[in-house]
């Protein structure tokens, strides 16, 4: 195949044609890593390309195969790293000219995991400053952009990630999602983005571990692709309480198995704590919703009134980086994001009462969550309001505009059916829904029961199966 049909290639076919002897992992990492040299003037979506490594790594594949190795499921396949998480040897930047030269002295276990499995580490890609944004830029890098339109963000705090496997700069990205910061590029830019139950995937490095709302998962063209990349990550440490004790979250429940979704009830929510959703995205998540009961399933509009927590979700976020950011006032505020700088002054205002008031909130939601899941297998809503944002929004002070209607920042007025699961636990994941009217992606959000993660998969597959994607691609630079 070419090399630009071979950049778009799913990473399961890839390793596939890998174990077949039919590709050459050096053959396969030197496409890609030729392809992001342009891509990088253009997309800026890598931090770092770790050029040289990749390659010994892929000839070090090869070996392996030709030799009749025992192979993993990712073998040979080149993977991106998001800029939070350590790679050994490489800059964790944290987005932030803080960390400028903070190089990693191990692997993150994810990122062991990876490795174990065969994955080809090619390079960390961009996070705004500690992940504090739906937009991926900063003084420290610039901006980064949406392949589907470099005037658009690709979202954040993903979104090197999101950027890089849209543009076929390899077909697996790590990202991390506090927010929806996985799922909300993936909207942007067309692709899958998957934030697991708590406790599914580790994350070893959250500073609050028994209060964690980060999340770490994939970003990828296909689901199957994505559900492959979550079954290498999953797994207990001894450093993430909420992997202790945990259950199989692999199991597919029977109701699934085939594509007869006459056993399945799916509550549809048209908004969250959003005043608006744009009508191109409505009619999108209305005809997913279609092909779903065309399969059998139950659909029906979710009429309980759900009390979204948006300013104590804003409350719990801004609070803590006002606490965390503090000691790097003194040296560094005028290098830091004003985006930081302004949830960290506002997060300074809110008091223990609000702090403590809105962790009660937090199990208040999740509870209201779990009362909707008695009667229903899946919750469904778009992923984000409106199409990707321009690259010069100000995330910090600027309103969304819904429709030609402003709709408050974008906690309020675009991504507010992310951050809400964040909070639950509970798996959800974006996949595309369709094109806006502007001709960027639009992304359908499906969230599940605890655990439910592999269910969840398997009905993102069926709507991939009946409203293909992935042969999509971005117009060419």
């Amino acid at each position: 195949m070419s090399d630009a049909d071979l950049l778009f290639t799913s990473a399961t076919k890839a390793a596939a044609l890998i174990r077949a002897r039919k590709l050459s992992p050096v053959d396969y990492v030197g496409a890609v890593l030729d392809a992001i040299g342009p891509e990088q003037e253009r997309l800026n979506c890598f931090v770092t390309v770790m050029g040289d490594e990749a390659m010994d790594q892929a000839r070090r594949a090869e070996v392996m195969v030709m030799a009749g190795e025992a192979l993993g499921p990712l073998h040979g396949v080149p993977v991106h790293i998001k800029d939070l998480i350590d790679v050994a040897g490489v800059r964790t930047t944290h987005g932030t000219a803080i960390f400028a030269d903070n190089v990693a002295k191990a692997d993150d276990v994810l990122v062991q995991r990876l490795r174990a499995a065969g994955a080809i580490i090619i390079g960390k890609t961009t996070t705004p400053e500690f992940g504090n944004k739906g937009m991926t830029d900063g003084p420290s890098f610039g901006i980064t952009r949406n392949p589907w339109n470099t005037g658009r963000t690709p979202g954040g705090s993903s979104g090197g990630a999101a950027a890089a496997v849209a543009a076929g700069l390899a077909p697996l990205g790590l990202g991390t999602d506090g927010a929806g910061s996985v799922r909300g590029p993936a909207a942007c830019c067309g692709v899958v983005g998957l934030k697991p139950t708590l406790g599914a995937v580790p994350y070893d490095t959250t500073r609050d571990a028994f209060g964690n709302n980060i999340y770490a998962g994939p970003l990828a063209r296909t689901v199957t692709d994505a559900a492959v990349m979550h079954a290498v990550l999953t797994g207990t440490t001894a450093k993430d309480p909420w992997t202790q004790g945990g259950t199989d979250r692999r199991q597919l429940s029977p109701a699934l198995v085939g594509a007869d979704l006459s056993a399945i009830r799916i509550g549809y929510i048209e908004r969250c704590a959003n005043p608006r959703v744009a009508a191109d995205v409505a009619a999108n998540t209305r005809a997913a919703l279609a092909a779903f009961a065309d399969l059998g399933a139950e659909v029906e509009d979710v009429t309980d009134a759900v009390d979204w927590i948006e300013l104590e979700g804003r409350i719990l976020y801004q609070s803590n980086f006002s606490v965390f950011c503090a000691p790097f006032l003194p040296k560094w505020q005028n290098q830091m994001d004003p985006v930081t700088l302004a949830f960290m002054q506002r997060g300074g205002t809110f008091s223990l009462a609000d702090f403590r008031n809105a962790q009660f909130a937090r199990t208040r939601l999740f509870r209201q969550i779990q009362a909707l899941f008695e009667r229903y297998d899946f919750l469904v809503m778009p992923t984000n309001t409106r199409s990707a944002l321009p690259v010069g929004f100000d995330a910090a002070n600027d309103e969304v505009e819904v429709d030609g209607v402003k709709c408050g920042i974008t906690r309020q007025g675009w991504t507010s059916y992310q951050y809400p699961f964040n909070l639950t636990g509970h798996p959800a994941v974006s996949v595309p829904s369709g094109f806006a009217e502007d001709g960027l992606p639009t992304g359908l959000q499906i969230v599940a029961r605890w655990g439910a993660d592999t269910d969840m998969l398997r009905l993102a597959s069926l709507l991939e199966l009946t409203r293909p994607w992935a042969q999509h691609r971005p117009p060419a630079p």
